[in-house]
């Protein structure tokens, strides 16, 4: 093949936008511990033209506004090179990325509408990496590798699961699907060029309190690989890529101490997940650590540590032709054969009541439970005022789930939820990669992987490895078995496209596997394209800023200690501007460095970067359009003695006669301190 590798920055505002994940609208970004990245990889047919493009950006899902820009983009550039047959997008499901990129209102009720700049940040980050593993395709060799990753993960819904036949359940060891695959990738001197895995775990180490921009448990994978592998170079710099994707992560999560009563300390591992006193706003998961940072190192690293293992001992080539499948379908309207007398239907989108009552993970509002199979008078009479009572018909067709919003039937001022979703596979050889439009359960992502595979089988093509690539395209939420759906946890509650959801899947992607395999994907129908809407923004306009009297923008208000050993904080505050100046303003820009004097040149060397996990950047807003800043390094074992400083870098609006105001560049620096031998 021709292998091209790409990354790049994709973080957008970390700043009064609503972060993307948990929908509570008290978590809005106040700073940044990490950079999120768009991750590319491109394989082509080095005899003919067909490739395949595979993107994993550190954003909480794909939305169909931003697909359908990134291939416009692409289209303009390349004319019909990349085409959304050929071009998966897929989401890590980070929870502390900005939101703002959506179309349908239900997405983009929780972050105020359309935020332009983060959805341009977006496409110009997928964009760009493409970009970056275009020019550098060169003759290269994939190796598939797989196995099992342990004390990462948990099934959150597991009384759900149990709901699916004995014999069923029977032949697998766990609840939750524990083998991670990866892809290997190799020019053909050998040199390394990358590594893509893909592996079912939410990317919520970081919990619903936090309000730094972050990749999560996943990205912290990809920044321990791409350190190691980009030797000397700062954090986002450096040739290699590896990407941690997300795949059938539905009802799993990172919190492997399970569900607890935030009041009591006593477990709410129960059907409702509820607590005696508080019911289940007061129930929560913990991770491995004592704090969600230290969870989320935990786990990132488990993830960083089984990666580098299957990398390093992959020998299994991959080889053979390429190729890829897509159609637009409307889901609300498939019939599905069950059986040769019986044919059922998917449904209007509607969620159920479950679906306000949240996760263990991030729980929800008000006193929704999990689990619930009838609705509640009290709401159900508030939502019938507000947003109109569902149809009969929707009724019916989503039994047992009582409905909280009828989406489907909401139009106001734009459609809430999506009638037309993308399916789509696309082949390297003898890998399947499913992109599925949501977050498959882990039962529901292995029925569509055995069936992909058995469809492959009897057309001949054996032997095909089928991976799940999770949240690609447009965001459809849940997807969970028939099974699960009866009991209506929360995954279940938004099955949006009610209890046949999963079989119309599976029959749409045995189509896909179909076509690929007898080499007919040009006689695939299209399907009905999607919809584009304009949405506005909700969002605060950026105010003209000020600095406090006899200050200056980068002045120090609190000063560092002249002395730290590793282990401590080093810690600066000084006059700020608002970041979102920042991103309105830069393509890639960084709010922080820190440097270390070298006494042989005289001067200052930058060591670290603010995409780094060992520094944090926090915002705060003051009064009178006064905002600080405040740089933390977290120094860690290991680090070299020495004099250091803190730098910041900022932007601020400033008024101006005529023009109205313009945004002004500038920085601070904290004094040099020292950091003593342990």
């Amino acid at each position: 093949y021709l292998v091209g590798v790409g990354r790049a920055d994709c973080t957008g505002p970390v700043a009064q936008v609503p972060l993307m994940g948990y929908a509570n609208p008290e978590q809005v970004g106040r700073g940044l511990l990490s950079r999120l990245y768009s991750r590319a990889f491109i394989v082509a047919d080095p005899e003919s033209s067909k490739r395949v493009v595979f993107v994993s950006a550190d954003i909480g899902m794909v939305s169909q506004r931003l697909r359908l820009e990134v291939l416009q983009q692409l289209q303009s550039k390349y004319g019909d090179l990349y085409r959304q047959d050929n071009v998966i997008l897929s989401g890590t499901h980070t929870h502390s990325g900005p939101g703002g990129y959506f179309q349908y209102t239900l997405l983009w009720i929780t972050s105020k509408g359309l935020n332009r700049p983060a959805l341009n940040s977006i496409v110009n980050g997928i964009v760009k990496s493409i970009d970056i593993a275009h020019e550098n395709m060169k003759r290269g060799r994939l190796f598939i590798n797989r196995g099992t990753v342990e004390n990462s993960q948990i099934n959150r819904s597991p009384f759900s699961y149990l709901r699916n036949p004995e014999t069923e359940r029977s032949r697998y060891s766990s609840n939750t699907d524990k083998e991670m695959v990866v892809l290997k990738m190799v020019d053909e001197d050998g040199h390394e060029l990358g590594l893509f895995s893909w592996f079912a775990v939410h990317p919520v180490s970081m919990n619903n309190s936090n309000h730094l921009v972050n990749s999560d448990n996943v990205g912290y994978a990809s920044y321990l690989f791409e350190q190691e592998k980009n030797k000397g170079m700062l954090p986002g710099e450096g040739s290699f890529v590896a990407a941690f994707a997300s795949s059938n992560l539905g009802d799993v999560s990172p919190n492997t101490r399970g569900p607890f009563c935030a009041n009591t300390g006593e477990s709410c591992d129960n059907p409702q997940s509820s607590c005696p006193v508080g019911g289940a706003a007061m129930c929560m998961a913990k991770g491995p650590g004592n704090d969600m940072f230290e969870s989320t190192r935990i786990i990132g690293q488990n993830l960083y540590l089984k990666a580098k293992e299957l990398y390093e001992k992959a020998s299994q080539e991959v080889t053979g032709p390429l190729s890829s499948a897509h159609q637009w379908v409307n889901m609300s309207d498939v019939s599905v054969e069950l059986n040769a007398t019986h044919t059922v239907k998917t449904c209007k989108p509607a969620l159920g009541h479950s679906f306000a009552a949240g996760t263990i993970d991030g729980v929800g509002a008000f006193n929704f439970t999990q689990g619930s199979v009838e609705g509640d008078p009290f709401w159900d009479q508030i939502r019938d005022q507000l947003l109109g009572e569902p149809s009969n018909e929707t009724k019916a067709c989503h039994k047992p789930k009582p409905i909280l919003f009828s989406t489907g039937e909401m139009t106001w001022p734009h459609p809430w939820h999506p009638d037309i979703v993308d399916v789509q596979i696309a082949a390297i050889g003898s890998l399947a990669i499913l992109a599925v439009p949501g977050e498959f359960t882990t039962m529901a992502g292995r029925r569509l992987r055995e069936a992909v595979k058995s469809e492959f089988d009897s057309h001949g093509t054996r032997g095909m490895n089928a991976v799940i690539a999770g949240l690609c395209n447009v965001y459809t939420h849940y997807i969970t078995t028939y099974e699960e759906y009866q009991v209506q946890r929360y995954e279940a509650a938004s099955t949006i496209y009610g209890p046949h959801t999963l079989s119309a899947y599976i029959q749409l992607y045995r189509g896909l596997a179909k076509a690929i395999a007898r080499n007919a994907t040009e006689e695939l129908p299209r399907g009905p394209e999607p919809p584009l809407f304009n949405v506005s923004s909700l969002l605060p306009a950026l105010a003209v800023e000020s600095a406090p009297a006899n200050k200056n923008f980068g002045d120090v208000l609190e000063e560092v200690r002249q002395e730290y050993r590793e282990g401590e904080v080093a810690k600066v505050t000084f006059v700020g501007g608002n970041p979102r100046n920042s991103a309105e303003n830069a393509t890639e820009h960084n709010f922080l460095t820190v440097e270390k004097y070298s006494n042989i040149s005289s001067s200052w060397r930058v060591v670290l970067n603010d995409a780094s996990w060992d520094t944090r950047f926090y915002w705060s807003r003051g009064s009178r359009g006064q905002s600080n800043v405040t740089l933390e390094w977290h120094i860690p074992a290991g680090t070299e003695p020495g004099v250091y400083r803190l730098r910041y870098f900022g932007h601020y609006k400033k008024r101006v006669l005529l023009l109205g105001s313009v945004t002004v560049p500038f920085q601070g620096s904290s004094s040099a301190f020292h950091i003593t031998a342990p």
